[in-house]
């Protein structure tokens, strides 16, 4: 594990010392495994190695792709307060996610559907202007509960989003969803 991070030190022309103060509160919390292999690593352990080894060099600015993806709860908040801190040392940081409480963290948001924009503002301006009830979905059969909801009539669009289908509704009408799950015997969780 520690050899990554020393390699992509090098890449840079850098080195970990010369920017350990970057890192350590990231590193510090894996650095007791620093001899094992990072193929065997947990999925939060391997994000916090990433992160270090994209930091090594003080980027000035940072791109995440869905970093807490198949991460932990636990692991999951404790790299989003490491990337608060790289906020306040001035590192702008770009994140793709597909959970809303993450993107509920951020400046400002983007909303993509289908590889376009659909509205940039602030988290709280995206829910206010969104205009409509989203519901978000969760079953023992992912497939079949996008199917099902997909051809209820008061469903407008639904589509995956995390672990999660989002449901965006026609009129409001939650109740009667629920109704026609249960009559497709889909439960849900």
């Amino acid at each position: 594990m520690q050899e990554n991070l020393e390699f992509f030190a090098t890449v840079f022309n850098t080195t970990i010392e010369e920017n350990y103060d970057l890192v350590k509160d990231i590193y510090s919390q894996i650095e007791p495994f620093k001899d094992r292999r990072a193929g065997k690593l947990s999925g939060g352990m391997k994000q916090k190695l990433a992160l270090s080894c994209a930091l090594i060099h003080r980027p000035s600015i940072l791109f995440l792709d869905e970093p807490t993806t198949g991460v932990d709860a636990v692991s999951r908040k404790e790299f989003w307060e490491m990337l608060k801190r790289l906020k306040e040392q001035g590192i702008t940081i770009l994140v793709s996610t597909p959970y809303m409480d993450e993107a509920g963290m951020c400046d400002r948001v983007a909303l993509l559907q289908s590889g376009k924009i659909l509205s940039i503002d602030t988290p709280q301006g995206i829910v206010k202007t969104f205009g409509k009830k989203m519901l978000a979905v969760k079953s023992d059969n992912m497939l079949l509960l996008l199917n099902d909801l997909k051809q209820c009539e008061q469903v407008e669009d639904a589509y995956p989003f995390g672990e999660y289908h989002h449901a965006v509704m026609k009129n409001g009408r939650e109740d009667r969803l629920h109704h026609y799950l249960q009559q497709k015997d889909t439960h849900l969780n």
